[in-house]
């Protein structure tokens, strides 16, 4: 992103859809969304024109439509707002994060035994 931005809800919806398919036209979007948000096409196109000059996508034409594909990375938005997240609620503690999640029920017991492994590697010095 051009500069650092946190995505709405809708924003991220759009990404989604972007990231799940490659490239898509707005209508495609549109219709992958209509569903969940009932939102018209003009709304859709708005949010990618918007998310294009923010840097998040970016277009080719084809004829005179256009088609948005996604100039960032899931993970690297994923990134910034979880990095967002702790640094806002928990004063930039991720450790404060994971325990709220665990002592709050999020995290499950299968969740918590993957996390130990990932743990274990993290400290064996295997970055997966």
């Amino acid at each position: 992103m051009k500069r650092k931005r946190q995505l709405g809800d809708l924003q991220l919806a759009i990404m989604r859809v972007l990231w799940e398919r490659g490239e898509a036209p707005a209508i495609e979007v549109h219709r992958a969304l209509f569903e969940e948000r009932g939102l018209a096409v003009t709304t859709i196109k708005t949010m990618l024109r918007k998310l294009e000059e923010y840097g998040c996508v970016e277009h080719r034409t084809n004829g005179r439509q256009f088609i948005y594909r996604p100039a960032i990375a899931e993970a690297d938005v994923r990134k910034g707002m979880v990095g967002d997240l702790v640094q806002r609620l928990f004063a930039g503690d991720s450790a404060a994060l994971v325990n709220h999640l665990v002592r709050s029920g999020e995290i499950d017991a299968g969740d918590l035994e993957d996390l130990r492994e990932i743990v274990s590697r993290k400290r064996g010095g295997d970055s997966k």
